[in-house]
């Protein structure tokens, strides 16, 4: 689709809407048909044109019908087609930005994604599934409650002895592991410093401090991001009111109201030099010395935040003088890595284009800057045709004008 979207030259203009549409239409289409194999091009071809184009003009109207479809996908298409219609989902959800569509996005979708993080298919599902229910509750959620739900969810899979399945308690690989920390910490960024109470961050800050010392780098890098996050937030800092809370209900031992403190204290000091040990950790023979250099970079920054409250910075230019998106916290950092990596080739797009991603890094963009020169030649003919109009109008009225007085005066 995205091919036959770019194709379109200005001899097109005054059809390029209506072609784009006719193409999605073509592919909508598609989806209903038996054949699975016929169900997965179309997939792929409206995942291509979400990734390549921000197409909200020509989804608005149909994204229930696409969402109808794409749940169909879930329910009984094979790996590789449920793959495509959970990417498919949120994508969706971000090209329509937040509001009442993306919330009934996150509404219909939301079962059949816990269907696939309960039953434990294979891993490319489940990871699937973590991208999709993330992202269409950063965009749909509208109150805590619903972000507490996909976060329990997403918890599950990462320590599914907290959970609530019964009989084999199933452990994750590292990709999946990795996956879902990233996904929940992606999801913790929207709760807020003061939504928060300390001693119901222990159990998960205890637990992601352990996969510091995970053998497989990916978790540990998606653990120590998320632990940097959860020091941002002052998860782990005991408020005077909480220690009241545990001295007026636990009064029969004398020293219980500071232990949640001396507890979090030393929680602290054993991340603090996790972090550092992984700072310095020494390559040996045959190691990824990439993926290495990016660890110790990594956790380098989170030491120095523990240290002095230093945030990471990074600045991109999207286009031009004023395209630019700057991060300067650690939950701006992994909101921009989880979207970057969910968008893959289509974030450049997105971030100059897509209206949700300009509000979440306040991004201040010259439109017409950012447009190839097809869309430019589109916009200017657009402009002139509307100059055109203006100045006719201009025209008629002061025709009009002039026989008024003609007529005030000969009449």
């Amino acid at each position: 689709m995205s091919t036959a979207l770019s194709d379109l030259q200005l001899p097109q203009v005054t059809e390029h809407v209506s072609s784009q549409e006719f193409v999605l239409d073509k592919y909508i289409d598609d989806l209903y048909e038996k054949r699975g194999s016929t169900r997965e091009k179309a997939l792929g071809a409206l995942v291509d044109a979400f990734e390549s184009f921000v197409l909200l003009g020509l989804v608005e109207d149909k994204y229930v019908t696409l969402l109808s479809q794409f749940t169909n996908s879930i329910k009984k298409g094979s790996t590789t087609e449920v793959c495509m219609a959970c990417r498919a989902i949120g994508l969706l959800a971000m090209t329509l930005g937040p509001g009442s569509s993306s919330h009934e996005i996150m509404d219909e979708s939301h079962p059949q994604l816990l269907r696939i993080l309960q039953t434990w298919p294979d891993a490319s599902k489940m990871i699937s599934a973590l991208d999709c229910l993330a992202v269409v509750t950063f965009v749909g959620a509208t109150d805590l409650a619903e972000t507490q739900l996909s976060l329990k969810a997403i918890w599950d899979v990462i320590h599914p002895k907290s959970g609530s399945n019964v009989g084999i308690i199933r452990k994750p690989k590292p990709p999946l592991l990795a996956a879902a920390v990233s996904a929940w910490a992606f999801l913790l960024t929207t709760v807020g410093s003061s939504r928060r109470n300390t001693d119901s961050w222990k159990e998960p800050i205890t637990f992601l401090s352990s996969l510091l010392e995970a053998e497989d780098r990916a978790v540990r890098i998606a653990a120590g991001e998320a632990l940097a996050l959860c020091f941002e937030l002052k998860l782990l800092d005991v408020s005077s009111s909480e220690e009241a809370d545990v001295d007026s209900d636990t009064r029969e031992s004398s020293g219980s109201k500071n232990q949640l403190f001396l507890n979090m204290q030393g929680l602290k000091a054993k991340i603090s030099g996790l972090v550092y040990n992984l700072s310095m950790e020494a390559g040996g023979r045959g190691a990824d010395k990439k993926n290495l250099n990016d660890q110790r970079d990594l956790f380098q920054r989170i030491s120095d935040f523990i240290k002095s409250g230093e945030c990471p910075e990074e600045t991109l230019r999207l286009s031009g003088k004023n395209g630019i998106l700057r991060v300067t916290s650690w939950h701006e950092s992994i909101q921009l890595n989880y979207l970057r990596r969910f968008l893959g080739r289509g974030f450049l797009k997105h971030a100059q284009d897509n209206d949700l991603l300009h509000d979440i890094f306040d991004i201040k963009m010259d439109r017409i800057e950012n447009m190839s020169n097809t869309e430019k030649k589109i916009f200017r003919s657009e402009e002139e045709k509307g100059r055109a109009l203006k100045l006719n109008k201009e025209r008629r009225l002061a025709q009009e004008r002039k026989q008024n007085i003609l007529d005030e005066q000969y009449g």
